[in-house]
């Protein structure tokens, strides 16, 4: 049930983020979700996009590093009280989040999160979402929206 995300780590100076989304761009490869967070020198770039694969093999060749991982992405009715209803699941469970973050979907009613979990305890965490009515979404459905 896990969806691939690319994190690209950028310097943190101004034009280092155009220079990523222009190669991806240009590569017409489609960002469905981002999220970035920074320090004073460099910044992570969490992207899904609808083909990870040659994501990566562009940020490579462009002199980017980057990494691929695992993350669950989970779907939500678009509400109040929606993303504590997920975070509560996985709190139920035990499940520690390492970080997550929210899209949208055009002409959908529901809001979507992007959630990271130590692979070890994705299984778990998949179990505790659905077991309490969470939609875990595949990576097939993310990238059809």
């Amino acid at each position: 049930m896990a969806v691939k995300q690319i994190s690209v780590f950028i310097e943190n100076r101004v034009g280092g983020l155009a220079e990523v989304t222009d190669a991806l761009g240009s590569a017409n490869i489609n960002i469905r979700a981002l999220s970035i967070s920074e320090t004073s020198d460099f910044g992570i770039l969490r992207l899904i996009v609808d083909d990870v694969n040659k994501a990566a093999k562009v940020m490579r060749e462009g002199g980017f590093i980057c990494q691929v991982t695992d993350v669950l992405a989970v779907a939500g009715e678009d509400k109040p009280g929606s993303i504590a209803k997920i975070i509560s699941a996985l709190t139920k469970g035990n499940v520690d989040m390492e970080y997550a973050y929210a899209f949208f979907a055009k002409n959908e009613d529901l809001a979507y999160m992007i959630v990271r979990v130590d692979d070890e305890e994705m299984d778990r965490a998949v179990r505790y979402l659905k077991d309490n009515g969470i939609q875990v979404v595949d990576e097939e459905d993310v990238m059809n929206l």
